[in-house]
């Protein structure tokens, strides 16, 4: 897996740092999955903007995939996220 920087929407200052791993990329559409490195509460939806570890950026939707909730600990889960266009 890769880190990188999920900002998010409405505060761009607010950074969340996630391990991540591409399953698409095309010309016209990428995606994956992440991880997120801490506890944060994600919505799903769109308006996020995800950052990649040679420092490419782009808007992204995401989705909760998976509860890797662990017992007396703050539930991580896996998030999959899907963006269009090119990465700048």
């Amino acid at each position: 897996m890769r880190r990188g920087k999920l900002y998010i929407p409405g505060n761009e200052q607010s950074v969340v740092d996630i391990n991540y791993v591409f399953h698409d990329k095309s010309a016209t559409g990428w995606g994956g999955e992440f991880l997120l490195t801490e506890y944060r509460r994600l919505s799903d939806g769109g308006g996020y903007v995800i950052e990649l570890e040679d420092g490419r950026k782009g808007r992204c939707s995401i989705q909760r995939r998976v509860n890797r909730a662990v017992t007396g600990a703050p539930p991580l889960y896996r998030y999959y996220f899907r963006g269009s266009g090119r990465l700048k």
